[in-house]
């Protein structure tokens, strides 16, 4: 679904995939996150992913009531506090999604889906 708001001067339509672009740029400049994850489903396998395909590892959900839901299958770095990361890519991706799209982010959902060392 499209989050709509109404304006005086019309209507604005946002599409789930522009957030999802943008929440990924903010995620992938939090410290701790190497990048986004694909996983396949058929063979349970985790590929990190280009940052042209960033918004294949994140899912924007938004309600009638124009809230969001978003869903993050992230890779990160070894050696680093996972609920460090979390915390930061939570507060980071709520308070500049919220300014970009003026809809509240009601729930952001993290998914480790695998550790790399960083060169």
């Amino acid at each position: 679904m499209k989050g709509c708001m109404s304006t005086d001067l019309g209507i604005i339509t946002i599409d789930p995939e522009v957030i999802a672009k943008y929440a990924g740029t903010v995620a992938v400049e939090c410290f701790g996150i190497v990048g986004m994850a694909a996983v396949n489903v058929k063979d349970g396998l985790v590929h990190l992913l280009k940052k042209e395909s960033l918004t294949k590892g994140i899912q924007v959900d938004i309600s009638d009531d124009n809230h969001l839901t978003i869903d993050f299958h992230i890779i990160v770095a070894y050696g680093v506090s996972i609920s460090a990361v979390t915390e930061n890519l939570n507060s980071n991706v709520k308070y500049r999604v919220e300014e970009f799209s003026g809809m509240p982010v009601d729930k952001i959902n993290i998914y480790i889906e695998g550790v790399r060392v960083i060169d």
